[in-house]
């Protein structure tokens, strides 16, 4: 019986296991170093902050493995021997495969700051993160102040549940306003102003320099790169964005960049290895779509297309339109589409931004200038009907239709009437003065 093998029980790895057993009875062993059964990696916050319970974030009972007969074992990689289609763990044991997927996902950046590994610095990506974050952090009498380095998703998110429990936090961020790389100029700024209304001491263009340690070998403080100021702290989250978590391949005759090279198939250079996940990079990338995505649903995606694959249905990988969603603070984040901020965005593309006087609610669609088609929508404490603006993608609708539509996009009508009619009036006015 065919042996498949999965390096990684994240959302892309489970994914495959389960649509791999719908379709057949092929053999499944699914490797994992960091728990012993999957979880929502993104529900990781609402544990730390009272929400919920970690168990509530397993979606599968445990019988459900042994039932479905996937084979769990818990364990650390070393190296792959493609040749003889073996894996070598740390413990000494080794596991023969007959097809292996990478699906190891990503590990946080680190950049090489004095200090980095002390304890007390940590990422939130991981199980043992959340951990790390109870022992240091588990108040406000403990953790005198946090510093967090890195203005991203998972930044905006550790900020929310240190702030959960009146941790005081200072943000340091690289760039001149939060996130500016992705946002344009208009949601960048509101966001800015929205983490400061939250007591957050937001540095902009700030960099870290170092990590100092107290006798102990734990966090004292950091020192600031543009003033030498330093800042004492009990823990320093790093959030400064996540790369492929590929060493362990490195070695190996799997062909590798920043991340596992795949094909639109998924497939690697070495015949029968696979990648999917955080840690696949595309040689070409799918459009607008960077060559590697840290993202849920298509790491999601990639695990339903591959499992049609290794059960004998070869397809290729489409993840369609683009759209995320997150939230800053309680601010609710979607993207439909294109909608370049900063030095990215191209010439054709022109915006019209809409922001209410409350300061925590704005849209901003892109549309070509020329064409005036529809490219893509951001919307800001406004929720959106993911469908109705996939349809309309891909019918190229015109920025005036969409604009004239909007109420049917609007995922709650009684909410949204205070707003439709400024918003028209607003795009009109401003098609008057362009």
């Amino acid at each position: 019986m065919e042996h498949i093998v999965i390096i990684g029980n994240g959302i892309s790895g489970v994914t495959l296991a389960r649509h791999i057993r719908k379709l057949s009875d092929k053999k499944i062993t699914i490797v994992s170093a960091e728990t012993d059964y999957f979880f929502s990696r993104t529900a990781l916050m609402y544990i730390y902050m009272g929400h919920m319970k970690f168990e509530h974030t397993q979606p599968y009972e445990d019988w459900f493995w042994k039932k479905n007969r996937i084979n769990l074992k818990k364990g650390y990689v070393k190296t792959v021997e493609t040749k003889s289609k073996t894996l070598h763990f740390a413990e000494g044991d080794i596991l023969q495969y007959d097809k292996l997927v990478i699906a190891t996902g990503s590990k946080p950046n680190k950049f090489g700051w004095p200090g980095q590994d002390l304890d007390g610095v940590m990422g939130m990506y991981h199980k043992q993160d959340l951990e790390n974050l109870e022992k240091h952090a588990p108040n406000k009498d403990v953790c005198k102040r946090a510093v967090i380095v890195g203005g991203g998703l998972i930044g905006i998110e550790l900020a929310e549940m240190l702030n959960s429990r009146s941790i005081p936090v200072t943000f340091l961020v690289r760039e001149s306003s939060f996130w500016n790389g992705v946002l344009p100029e208009g949601e960048s700024e509101m966001i800015n102003r929205h983490i400061k209304n939250h007591h957050i001491d937001l540095r902009l263009s700030t960099n870290l320099k170092e990590i100092k340690s107290d006798k102990n070998g734990k966090v004292k403080s950091v020192i600031i790169e543009e003033t030498g100021e330093e800042l004492d702290c009990n823990v320093v989250g790093l959030t400064a964005g996540v790369s492929p978590n590929i060493n362990f391949i490195k070695d190996s005759e799997i062909e590798t960049g920043r991340g596992v090279k795949v094909n639109r198939y998924l497939e690697t250079n070495i015949p029968d290895v696979y990648a999917i996940g955080d840690c696949a990079e595309q040689h070409d990338p799918i459009g607008n779509r960077r060559p590697i995505e840290a993202v849920w649903y298509t790491g999601r995606m990639m695990g339903e297309t591959l499992a049609q694959t290794i059960c004998g249905n070869r397809i290729a990988y489409k993840p369609g339109h683009w759209f995320n969603s997150a939230k800053f603070m309680d601010i609710e984040y979607q993207t439909y589409g294109w909608v370049f901020g900063g030095k990215g965005r191209p010439d054709h593309e022109q915006h019209f931004h809409w922001k209410h006087a409350d300061d925590t609610k704005c849209i901003t669609v892109a549309y070509h200038k020329d064409t005036k088609e529809f490219l893509g929508i951001n919307t800001f404490g406004i929720r959106m009907r993911h469908e109705t603006f996939d349809t309309w993608l891909t019918e190229k609708r015109d920025v005036d239709y969409v604009m004239n539509h909007l109420p049917e996009a609007n995922f709650d009508p009684e909410f949204y009437s205070k707003f439709e009619n400024e918003i028209l009036s607003a795009y009109n006015n401003q098609l008057q003065t362009v």
